[in-house]
């Protein structure tokens, strides 16, 4: 029986033996009570009151303090998960640069093997041209000296028939002959 039970059995006997005119008991007629039992009163409910409320507010307290110490462990952790987060981003902003970095050495890389096969792709088709060219010259060349020749010999062969001197004949030779050997 706890000790509001025992309150409420005393407070019951003093009814009942205030009945009895002798003994121990609580007077309710508010008129007639005494000092004595009033201070008794407030005296029991002080003592007994006061340890009730000092449990309940030690409870409580320790209850705040469990809720405290749990959102700062709560606190700790969010803080070392925001810093491991920052540290991610850190690396992961790290690697970015790094790769943009490697890309754009890359592409330099490229452009400059891409502008000198260009340019030994323009010099080859340079020297194709010239060589194109070379070729077209010395074909017309002797195309010309094939002319020359046919054109010498029908001047030669009109001349022959037309009774040209035996010398004039042999500085023709010769001279048809020397052309010939320039080519």
């Amino acid at each position: 029986m706890g000790i509001m039970g025992t309150l409420i059995l005393l407070a019951t006997e003093a009814v009942a033996g205030h009945a009895e005119e002798g003994g121990f008991g609580l007077n309710l007629d508010i008129l007639e009570t005494n000092i004595i039992n009033l201070a008794i009163l407030v005296g029991v409910l002080v003592v007994f009151g006061r340890k009730f409320l000092t449990d309940t507010l030690s409870a409580r307290r320790t209850s705040i303090e469990i809720e405290i110490k749990e959102a700062e462990g709560r606190a700790k952790e969010a803080e070392k998960a925001l810093s491991e987060a920052q540290k991610n981003l850190t690396q992961a902003q790290q690697e970015a640069e790094r790769i943009r970095s490697f890309a754009s050495e890359n592409a330099q890389k490229a452009k400059e093997a891409i502008l000198a096969r260009a340019q030994v792709d323009v010099q080859r088709l340079k020297d194709a041209a010239a060589a194109d060219l070379t070729s077209e010259q010395d074909k017309a060349i002797a195309q010309l000296r094939s002319r020359v020749v046919a054109l010498a010999l029908q001047k030669a062969e009109s001349q022959l028939k037309s009774g040209i001197a035996e010398d004039t004949q042999h500085a023709l030779i010769d001279r048809s002959i020397a052309l010939l050997e320039v080519s």
